[in-house]
C-alpha cells in the first residue's frame, strides 16, 4: 500500500486542514479588501490618506486616550510621518491634541465629536451589514466569530513586521 493511501499518516486530515486555513485566509483577505475600500472611500471624502483614516480607527478604539508616540508604535510610522497625519487630522478638525497633565510634553489625542458623527454617519451602512449578518446568525456562532477574531488579532499583534 503506497503511504498516501495510507489513511493513518493523516494526509487527509493536512488536506482538509490546508483547505480550512486556505478558505479562512480568503474569507479575511476578502473582508479586509472590502473594509479598505471604504476606508479609501472615506477618506477621500474626507480629504485625508488611508493612513489618516486608520490613526482615526486607532484614537477611536483606543482604551485610554492616545499620544503620538503610542500612536507612531500602532501604525508602524516615523515620528514624522505621525506627525503630519496628526497636523493633517487637526486642520480638518478630526482630532484635537491636548495637554492635560503637569508635564507638558505629553500630549493626548482626542477624535472630535463632530467628526466621530460624519465618520459614523459614512460607516453606517457597514453598521447595517454587520447587523444583517448578526440577525441571521445564532448566537453561539458569533460568539465562536468573535472568540475567532480575537484570537487572530492576539495572533497578529505578536507578528514581528519590519519598521517602515
Amino acid at each position: 500500500m503506497d503511504s498516501a493511501d495510507d489513511p493513518r499518516d493523516g494526509s487527509d486530515a493536512d488536506a482538509a486542514g490546508a483547505s480550512e486555513l486556505q478558505a479562512i485566509a480568503v474569507a479575511l483577505r476578502r473582508m479586509n479588501s472590502e473594509v479598505n475600500r471604504l476606508i479609501h472611500a472615506f477618506a477621500h471624502a474626507q480629504g485625508l490618506h488611508a493612513t489618516d483614516v486608520h490613526a482615526l480607527g486607532a484614537i477611536l478604539d483606543a482604551e485610554a486616550p492616545l499620544t503620538p508616540g503610542r500612536l507612531r508604535e500602532h501604525l508602524g510610522l516615523t515620528s514624522g510621518a505621525v506627525t503630519a497625519c496628526l497636523d493633517r487630522l487637526e486642520r480638518s478638525g478630526h482630532i484635537r491634541r491636548a495637554r492635560e497633565s503637569s508635564d507638558r510634553r505629553v500630549v493626548h489625542l482626542y477624535y472630535e465629536p463632530g467628526a466621530k458623527a460624519a465618520a459614523r454617519s459614512f460607516f453606517m451602512p457597514l453598521a447595517q451589514a454587520a447587523a444583517g449578518a448578526c440577525a441571521v446568525s445564532p448566537p453561539e456562532e458569533l460568539e465562536a466569530a468573535l472568540r475567532f477574531i480575537g484570537r487572530m488579532n492576539g495572533e497578529l499583534i505578536r507578528m514581528q513586521v519590519p519598521r517602515r
